[in-house]
């Protein structure tokens, strides 16, 4: 059996009725919010320098090492929105239904940053200088995706990561044990989730179109997966307190990120794949295997991890 190969071209006029159809299904269903009201603006105060008020210390506000950590990272990942912008809107171009969304998309994802820097400032969570200095390194090395430019490996990817996004924002929330931040990064993860619906219903649609490739763009995705804040200063470091702290982890990716998206795509059921894509679609099988049993080797070390690290 030989697949039909699509073009990228093809593709996007194909799944453009999918892409207005979804576009009005979240433009219905999506809160309007203002990230002035989560912010606790009488907690504020002047710090050194220009308005001569206090020196930034970590005994500023009552939160842990990896608290910080991860409300960093999330941040900086948030910060990088111009080079998103440009990644998808190459991509998805900026004609009808497409160009609506990679709009609203990014309107929708601007809010997160705002809203994220202006109350860790004002509770004082986060060294302001470092945090600037983090910033500039961080969005001057831009970003540019391991898939860049493909269509279907990019609806793939960003269907993982929307969800891994909101499953990091909402954990860290927890973690911080500050209420109002919970409801905060509770409230960003909300955003994310509706991005992330978007995102894997068009997917899903490629998959009827063009089983063979989608499939073979899935497995590549899984394989490679990064998050986009890997260039953030010290992530490595941070990676691992997130992981071992259960912020972010491997069983997290692979049972709350991965396993969800690809059961809701029925892949492992689509029938009548060439013999490239069936390859692939075994090798994805025994990735997500192999997954499983590096998450189970992760959580028997994790109490050791936890001790040596100083982490509650």
């Amino acid at each position: 059996m030989t697949a039909t190969t699509w073009s990228q071209t093809d593709l996007l006029r194909e799944l453009s009725p999918v892409v207005e159809e979804n576009l009005n299904r979240h433009l219905a269903i999506a809160k309007e919010w203002f990230p002035h009201e989560f912010i606790p603006w009488s907690d504020g105060r002047n710090f050194d320098g220009l308005m001569g008020g206090d020196p930034w210390s970590p005994d500023d506000a009552p939160i842990s090492d990896v608290a910080r950590s991860a409300l960093i990272v999330n941040l900086l990942t948030e910060d990088n929105l111009p080079s998103y912008h440009h990644e998808i809107a190459i991509i998805f171009g900026r004609d009808d239904a497409w160009g609506e969304w990679v709009h609203r998309w990014t309107a929708e994802e601007g809010r997160h940053g705002i809203a994220m820097r202006d109350y860790m400032l004002v509770k004082r969570m986060v060294d302001p200088v470092q945090l600037e200095q983090f910033r500039m390194t961080h969005m001057s090395q831009g970003y540019e995706s391991a898939h860049s430019g493909e269509l279907l490996h990019s609806l793939a990817y960003v269907s993982f990561q929307e969800l891994a996004t909101r499953v990091s924002h909402r954990n860290t929330g927890r973690f911080t044990d500050d209420p109002m931040c919970e409801q905060l990064l509770s409230r960003v993860a909300a955003d994310e989730n509706l991005h992330m619906v978007f995102y894997r219903n068009l997917l899903d649609a490629a998959l009827k179109i063009a089983p063979d490739q989608t499939v073979m763009a899935v497995r590549d995705v899984v394989k490679g997966f990064q998050m986009p804040g890997t260039d953030i200063p010290g992530f490595q470091r941070k990676a691992v307190e997130m992981a071992v702290a259960g912020i972010y982890d491997l069983r997290l990716h692979r049972d709350d990120v991965l396993a969800p998206v690809l059961r809701f795509w029925k892949l492992f059921e689509v029938e009548n794949l060439g013999a490239e894509a069936e390859q692939a679609r075994l090798e994805l099988d025994a990735f997500m295997d192999d997954l499983e049993k590096q998450a189970a080797r992760f959580e028997d070390k994790r109490d050791t991890l936890k001790a040596r690290m100083n982490i509650a």
